[in-house]
C-alpha cells in the first residue's frame, strides 16, 4: 500500500509498506530532479513488495514555483546540504515513530540529482545501515565546493559510516567512467566498504521505465537484483561482523569516449 504522508510540518512525501504485520527495515528513497513523480512512487512500491518500508520525501518542499514545469524537467531546483540534512533527520524521526518500522535498520537511496544526499547523510550520521547511489552524487561539480554544497564529496567519503552501493551506466552523459573510478579510488583510500557496478549501454536515467528513450530493461532488472541483494545483506537483523568489502564490476566498450555520450529524451 502507498499513501501520501506528512513526515514533518509542511513537508509531504509518499509511504509504501509491505503487507502484513511486523516491524520492517526501511529505505528513505529520494527522487530524481523532477520531484516526486510516478517513477518515484513506482520505486517505493517495488521496495515495499520486497519487504521494505519506503518513505519518498519531497526534497523540493521549499519550492513554490511551477510544479508541472518541474515534473517535465523544464526548471530545476537546487538542494542545499544543510536543508537536506534537516529533511533527512526528519525522515529518520518519522520512520522511527512508526510501529511497523525497525528503527535500527534504515538505509538512504538517492537517484540522479539526489545521489549526493545518501553520502551526505552517511557522513553526518552513524546510524544508517547503508547508502545507495544510482547515477548521481559524483558529478564533476560534487568534487568541488559550492555555495549550496560547501563540502566536496571527497570529504564525505572519508567520513562515511556505512557501506555504499553505486550503480552507474557506461553511456551516461553527465557521469563519466573516470568519475566512477575516482569514486572507487576515494572509497578504497578511505577504507570504506562498497559495491559498484557500471552497466553496459546504459545512459543517464536507465532505471526509469517512464522514459522509454532512456530505459534499459536488462540493465534495470540486473540493478534491481543487485539492489535487493545489497539491502538484504546490510539491512539484515544481524548483518554479521564488520568488515571492509570491495566489489567492483564494469562492462565498458574498448572504444569508450565520454565526449561522444549524449543526453537522451
Amino acid at each position: 500500500m502507498i499513501a501520501e504522508v506528512e513526515f514533518a510540518p509542511g513537508k509531504k512525501g509518499y509511504l509504501a509498506r509491505p503487507a502484513g504485520d511486523g516491524r520492517w527495515p526501511a529505505v528513505i528513497q529520494l527522487h530524481e530532479r523532477y520531484g516526486v513523480v510516478q517513477h518515484t512512487t513506482d520505486i517505493a512500491e517495488r521496495l515495499a513488495e520486497n519487504g521494505y518500508v519506503a518513505l519518498a520525501p519531497d526534497m523540493f518542499s521549499r519550492f513554490s514555483g511551477d510544479r508541472e514545469a518541474l515534473a517535465r524537467g523544464d526548471v530545476g531546483v537546487g538542494i542545499r546540504d544543510d536543508q537536506a540534512l534537516t529533511d533527512l533527520d526528519e525522515c529518520m524521526a518519522y520512520l522511527r515513530g512508526q510501529d511497523f518500522v525497525d528503527g535500527g535498520r534504515i538505509a538512504v537511496m538517492g537517484v540522479c540529482q539526489t545521489g549526493r544526499q545518501p553520502l551526505l547523510a552517511a557522513a553526518y550520521r552513524d546510524d544508517l545501515r547503508c547508502a545507495v547511489v544510482f547515477y548521481g552524487g559524483i558529478y564533476q561539480r560534487d568534487w568541488e565546493p559550492h555555495e549550496e554544497r560547501p563540502t566536496p564529496v571527497g570529504e564525505f567519503i572519508k567520513r562515511l559510516s556505512c557501506p555504499v552501493l553505486g550503480a552507474f551506466g557506461d553511456s551516461d552523459h553527465i557521469i563519466s567512467v573516470d568519475d566512477v573510478l575516482r569514486f572507487r579510488r576515494a572509497l578504497e583510500d578511505s577504507w570504506k566498504s562498497y559495491s559498484i557496478r557500471i552497466f553496459p549501454d546504459a545512459p543517464h536515467g536507465w532505471l526509469n521505465d517512464t522514459m522509454p528513450g532512456r530505459y534499459r530493461p536488462e540493465s534495470a532488472e540486473a540493478a534491481w537484483e543487485l539492489l535487493f541483494r545489497f539491502l538484504a545483506q546490510h539491512l539484515a537483523a544481524d548483518p554479521g561482523p564488520s568488515r571492509v568489502e570491495w566489489e567492483f564490476e564494469g562492462d565498458i566498450p574498448l572504444d569508450y569516449d565520454f565526449s561522444k555520450t549524449v543526453r537522451l529524451a
